[in-house]
């Protein structure tokens, strides 16, 4: 088990900005804030799988080959391997808890299949 992460930890992206609540032996918990008119990389991890709760907003998800609107009270799970991204097509914020579970727990798990922000 890998885990790089510390609880308080922050960091602001073009898109946003998440922060780690908690972290325990085989999990870790963010708040990602999501900015009007931004969006995550489309991307997949080899280590870790992810369950997303909306928790402020309304969010566009691309899950596989699936695009989807998820409002507030929406939980998604995405396992390891899967093709995903999240996306804010609104005026307003939007705010959504992850809880990463699996082997290796940290940011250099993050294959980028598309970025618009140049990032590989």
């Amino acid at each position: 088990m890998s885990i790089q992460y510390k609880i308080g930890e922050k960091d602001t992206r073009p898109w946003g900005d998440w922060e780690v609540l908690d972290v325990g032996a085989h999990y870790i918990v963010k708040r990602i804030r999501v900015m009007p008119g931004k969006k995550l990389s489309l991307q997949k991890h080899h280590f870790r799988a992810e369950h997303w709760i909306i928790g402020e907003g309304t969010a566009t998800i691309t899950l596989g080959n699936k695009e989807f609107e998820a409002p507030a009270d929406t939980a998604v799970f995405i396992p390891i391997g899967e093709i995903h991204r999240i996306e804010n097509k609104t005026a307003s914020p939007i705010v959504f808890i992850e809880v990463q579970t699996g082997g290796i727990l940290d940011e250099s798990d993050i294959v980028r299949l598309e970025d618009q922000y140049g990032r590989s």
